[in-house]
């Protein structure tokens, strides 16, 4: 959530930061600056009334003591009138608070001043490439084909298990998506400084509000519904990433501030709808519905943020060099940029057999944009409550990195060659038609 007293104060720069992102947001400033006008214009007269309910207070005490009864009597009235006004005033400058917060809820983060300004994906700036691209003497196959000769995934049966965009894996297939996540997490825990968290996979609502999920995308989640009580629809929702509980894990406290920085990673299976609106076939593995991922998070003090997220973009960088595939960073303008980001890098993996790099992970520092939203501070060492930066990356996420790693290591006879940090984890170096 956008802090209220900077858009107070610097309403022109709010509006301009926003503008950036093309969207149209910054034309809502307006109703925020109203709402919250209207509220404390209400409130001080609250505070007005409320003195002299105070006054007159006093005044029947005297009245009393001089056995005034009749004027005693009037000015208790007047109080309850006085009573009456506050309650209504305290009910407008409430309906005027929600009216304003509704409206700030639904406004995204302002973009860093050093992302690029642009609307598309088009213009995102390459930042650095990792490797090269491998020339082989045969032409490449797909994942579907390798996935089918291989029996790693069956499409088909997921299809007809759950619809499309819903993925079986098999035999080796299993194993090796299990070997990646288990790698994954023993490199991030061992060699990165996160400390591993399982959470639940599914969550309330204020979870996905903390993290910017809600409301603006409320429609492209799973909502769960306990049993037949439709009442619980909506008070409970499938993870679509592990940040919206990890994230949320210090939800509505106060830290002290020699507890940060805090760093965690947690796999979770992650859960999107939306992804049926891209038009999902019965087969392939790039767009789904369900996908494993490696999630990273730091809570931080605001004066590190931007270097963590360096450090964190690298820490997702290093799953690709270990295994071998080449990739590309790249700095999301303002256009492209997530809702409650600040500033994200996403990392690019090639696939050969597509002939197309692939999203497998977005870095992002969200500065106090969740923090406000979840209420989550820190208190300073001069016991001043402040905000931390929350940063979140994939580290990374699979199906794509699946996509990419079979693609990549195929060999002539057809059979995948297994990267050698990979194989202790997998107990083989190839994976065999």
């Amino acid at each position: 959530m956008l802090d209220i007293k900077l858009i107070r104060e610097r309403p022109d720069f709010v509006r301009q930061r926003l503008a950036t992102r093309n969207a149209g947001d910054e034309a809502r400033i307006d109703e925020v600056l109203k709402f919250d006008e209207q509220r404390r214009k209400l409130l001080a007269e609250v505070e007005g009334l409320k003195a002299q309910r105070n006054r007159v207070s006093k005044e029947i005490g005297a009245l009393m003591g001089q056995k005034k009864l009749d004027e005693a009597e009037a000015k208790k009235k007047e109080t309850r009138d006085l009573g009456d006004r506050i309650a209504e005033l305290d009910k407008q400058a409430a309906a005027a608070e929600t009216a304003r917060d509704e409206i700030l809820l639904r406004l995204p983060n302002l973009p860093h001043e050093s992302v690029a300004i642009g609307k598309t994906a088009e213009e995102n700036p390459e930042i650095r490439t990792w490797g090269e691209k491998l020339s082989y003497e045969f032409k490449p196959k797909s994942h579907i084909e390798l996935c089918e000769r291989l029996k790693l995934v069956d499409f088909a049966r997921g299809t007809k298990l759950s619809g499309s965009g819903f993925l079986l894996y098999t035999n080796w297939g299993a194993r090796l998506e299990r070997a990646l996540i288990q790698f994954l997490l023993d490199l991030h825990t061992t060699q990165h400084g996160y400390t591993e968290v399982s959470p639940p996979y599914i969550v309330n609502r204020d979870c996905m509000v903390g993290v910017g999920q809600f409301p603006k995308f409320v429609d492209q989640a799973y909502a769960v519904r306990e049993g037949e009580d439709n009442s619980t629809l909506g008070s409970l929702y499938l993870v679509p990433t592990a940040e919206a509980p990890v994230a949320n894990i210090h939800r509505g406290e106060i830290l002290a501030e020699k507890e940060l920085p805090i760093f965690y990673c947690a796999y979770s299976p992650c859960f999107r709808a939306e992804a049926g609106a891209a038009g999902l076939g019965t087969r392939g593995m790039i767009r789904v519905h369900q996908f494993d991922k490696v999630e990273l998070i730091k809570l931080v003090r605001p004066e590190v943020g931007y270097e963590e997220l360096e450090k964190m973009v690298g820490n997702a960088e290093k799953v690709l060099q270990l295994l071998d595939l080449h990739y590309r960073v790249i700095n999301l303008c303002t256009g492209d940029m997530g809702f409650a980001s600040a500033k994200t890098y996403d990392i690019e993996v090639w696939a050969p057999g597509q002939g197309q790099y692939l999203e497998v992970s977005s870095c992002s520092n969200c500065e106090d944009f969740q923090a406000r939203r979840m209420n989550l501070r820190f208190k300073t060492e001069t016991s001043e409550n402040r905000f931390p930066h929350i940063l979140n990356g994939s580290g990374t996420a699979l199906a794509r990195l699946f996509v990419a790693l079979v693609e990549t290591h195929q060999q002539p006879d057809g059979s995948i060659s297994i990267p050698a940090p990979l194989q202790p984890y997998l107990r083989a170096d190839s994976i065999k038609p």
